[in-house]
């Protein structure tokens, strides 16, 4: 009975906004999404709830256009093929010259067919056991351990719901380090690549290397073995041949911890909801959802939403606040880096107005407005005005 969820406890409440509908699980693009916008409340109650933020979009009239067009996924797929043939002969060469592994050979282990004949649930529970055992072996040094693992499972707990996430690949390094590996199929350009997408990649690795993490301390040995310096794998230029580099995710650990930490207390932000608020689409039998619009719309307005225009690649409801800070007033040329730089200053309208002086101040914002005043003198000064 003490498994049971009791009327009152968080659980029980993010149930109920949640409403009617299972929850969604989390995937290690959602979770390294949350990285992306950790001040955003509506974001963090969704997600805690399970919410499938997707359909409630598509139903408030505002669809995100997300998801990989099957061209980008058959490419994906081919280059994911080509680095890992041969029992990953084409990683392995990379992964020698990237982090000296001092070995001709290596062992390799491909978890992905632990459990094929289960259900879903049963067989992500036994790959993640074998994953398990794996990591287990190689980091107590056992000579059969082996050094690369494919398509291993690892899990998190999110908001009390376990989330199980597959990264491309783990390499096992002789001394003692783990590494993350991720293949993308985003080619760099003369050492650089896409901006946000690189952005993405690293979050998303971040999830992988936490989630590691928390397995090696589960086993009772130093989380800190898995290296925060992953492995990005993409095409090189503009052929197909992969190339190999290290990105340092400790940035994007950091804000992942701050906000599943977050989410872990969630009890937080649902204090000030009123008792009846739901997110609930209500469902029919043909599954979708006979909520009345408004009556929705409504609902997720109750919470406050941090919107900027880094939110277009990250979250589903991205237009849905957009519409709403233009209905409020707020600009949404602030980007969030300027907009946490001034202090919580939300629009350009606001930032001119403490900058000119027509605009008081609110609590807190008395050194941002001295500094905007001086950028301002500064400006009239260099432009003669004054």
């Amino acid at each position: 009975m003490s498994g049971l969820k009791r009327e009152g406890d968080p659980a029980h409440r993010l149930d109920a906004l949640r409403g009617t509908t299972p929850p969604r699980p989390h995937d290690a693009r959602a979770i390294a999404a949350l990285a992306a916008n950790p001040g955003c409340a509506r974001r963090a109650l969704m997600d805690g709830a399970g919410l499938d933020k997707d359909a409630a979009a598509r139903h408030l009239g505002f669809p995100a256009p997300f998801g990989q067009s099957p061209f980008a996924i058959t490419r994906g797929n081919a280059f994911e093929a080509l680095v890992k043939a041969d029992g990953c002969a084409e990683l392995l060469r990379m992964l020698r010259e990237l982090l000296r592994l001092p070995v001709a050979e290596v062992a390799y282990h491909d978890v992905e067919n632990v459990g094929e004949n289960a259900d879903a649930r049963s067989g992500a529970h036994l790959r993640h056991a074998h994953t398990r055992s794996l990591i287990d072996r190689a980091a107590r040094g056992e000579d059969d351990a082996g050094t690369l693992y494919d398509h291993p499972l690892l899990a998190l707990t999110i908001a009390g719901h376990t989330a199980y996430l597959e990264p491309d690949v783990v390499a096992f390094q002789l001394g003692g380090r783990f590494h993350i590996v991720e293949i993308k199929s985003f080619a760099v350009i003369d050492g650089q690549a896409e901006p946000s997408a690189a952005a993405a990649a690293a979050r998303q690795a971040a999830v992988y290397v936490l989630a590691l993490r928390t397995l090696l301390e589960e086993l009772g040995h130093d989380p800190l073995r898995v290296s925060h310096d992953v492995v990005l794998v993409c095409p090189e230029n503009f052929a197909n041949r992969p190339a190999a580099t290290l990105v340092d995710v400790r940035r994007q650990l950091a804000v992942l911890r701050r906000q599943l930490a977050r989410m872990t207390t969630l009890d937080r932000l649902m204090a000030g909801l009123p008792e009846d608020l739901t997110f609930d689409l209500r469902p029919g039998e043909d599954g979708r959802p006979t909520r009345p619009v408004a009556e929705l719309a409504d609902a997720v307005r109750r919470t406050t939403a941090r919107y900027a225009p880094e939110c277009l690649s990250t979250c589903d409801l991205c237009f849905f606040c957009r519409d709403e800070a233009r209905q409020e007033g707020a600009s949404d040329l602030l980007g969030r880096q300027v907009r946490d730089e001034l202090g919580g200053v939300a629009s350009v309208a606001e930032a001119l107005g403490l900058a000119d002086g027509t605009r008081d101040p609110a609590e807190g914002q008395e050194e941002i407005a001295r500094l905007l005043r001086n950028a301002e003198r500064l400006r009239r000064e260099c432009l003669g005005s004054v």
